[in-house]
């Protein structure tokens, strides 16, 4: 039985085409910037976003968290959204690690941070608060797209409120897909952007760091601190290669597989799909809080993985084939018709 795994786009697997590319990388150690796949791939990843340079890490994580120590001094404060991952899902180590205090407001119904409430929490220049430094977004955010004008106008206010300004561009490439524009046209707004190789792009590690030069000489220490030196780390940049040459143009196809696995699942009773979903490769829905172990139960005897919830994403990716959304649609339909039915599972 085939497993459709709709849990996260992290759960790819190396196609044969990276695998060959990182069995013959060339190597060279790279704490000393002698790796000339790492050093590809920098300048690749950096070129494609028009930034000065760029720093292949470990995981997006260590991304966000090697912009937010170099952003940002000890009792210093950056400003996200409440479900952000810099603020929610990587374990406060900007706090942890770096004496950065968070201050997380709740999120638009498309994405967005309200400029007005990020002005209203900008801290006063006294000595009684700590000193707002950063503003994160993140695009896609829950799978949502950040209008142009919106960025434009978040860039304008960093400049006026002299904030730096971090772009959590995780999958920026599917905002860019999605918008039918140049991913410039989102990376010329940010100080700095992280983008995840290992995500929709299908890599099975590694990130990107994007930014000035200086901005990334002194990231680059900060990765040495939190033990983020690699060394022959040309292996896993080989695949990055591989996914940004080859794997940004056919996000488009994810986020078809999303549009057609939301009209699916919208003609089922007894689930609601929301109404912003499948913007990209990603559709949310939500079931009633009694049937969520049991409907997890029936996906997963019938090969088909997802993270239980009352609100459930969704998220399709390259190892998703679009044959396998009708039977994911399907799967759905016959624990729902159970449920009507009052029958047994």
């Amino acid at each position: 039985m085939k497993i459709i795994d709709l849990r996260s786009d992290t759960v790819t697997k190396p196609t044969a085409a990276m695998r060959a590319a990182m069995a013959a990388a060339e190597v060279g150690d790279d704490v000393y910037g002698e790796d000339p796949t790492v050093n590809r791939l920098e300048a690749m990843a950096a070129g494609m976003l028009e930034k000065d340079a760029a720093l292949f890490v470990s995981s997006g994580t260590q991304s966000n968290l090697l912009a937010l120590l170099t952003h940002c001094g000890r009792g210093d404060e950056y400003i996200a959204g409440q479900e952000s991952h810099t603020y929610r899902f990587e374990g406060g180590g900007a706090a942890v690690l770096g004496g950065i205090q968070p201050q997380p407001l709740d999120f638009e119904e498309d994405g967005t941070l309200d400029l007005g409430r990020i002005a209203g929490a900008i801290k006063p220049d006294d000595v009684h608060f700590a000193r707002t430094r950063l503003i994160c977004l993140e695009n896609t955010q829950g799978g949502k797209v950040l209008p142009l004008e919106y960025l434009r106008k978040a860039a304008a206010f960093a400049k006026e409120k002299n904030l730096r300004l971090h772009l959590d561009g995780a999958r920026i490439f599917n905002a860019s897909v999605k918008l039918k524009r140049p991913v410039t046209e989102i990376s010329r707004h940010f100080d700095s952007v992280s983008l995840c190789l290992s995500k929709g792009l299908g890599a099975p590690v590694g990130s990107m760091l994007c930014g000035g030069i200086d901005f990334i000489q002194e990231a680059r220490r900060w990765r040495k601190v939190v033990g983020g030196g690699m060394r022959q780390a040309g292996v896993l940049a080989a695949a990055g290669v591989i996914a940004l040459r080859d794997h940004v143009e056919r996000l488009a196809e994810d986020h078809e597989k999303a549009r057609l696995l939301s009209r699916g699942l919208q003609e089922i009773k007894g689930l609601t799909v929301e109404s912003m979903s499948a913007q990209t490769n990603m559709v949310f829905i939500r079931v009633d809080s009694s049937v969520i172990k049991s409907l997890a139960a029936h996906l997963k005897d019938r090969g088909v993985m997802i993270v239980q919830g009352r609100k459930i994403r969704l998220v399709v990716h390259m190892d998703v084939a679009m044959a396998d959304i009708a039977i994911v649609v399907r799967v759905f339909e016959e624990f729902f018709a159970v449920q009507r039915s009052g029958a047994c599972l």
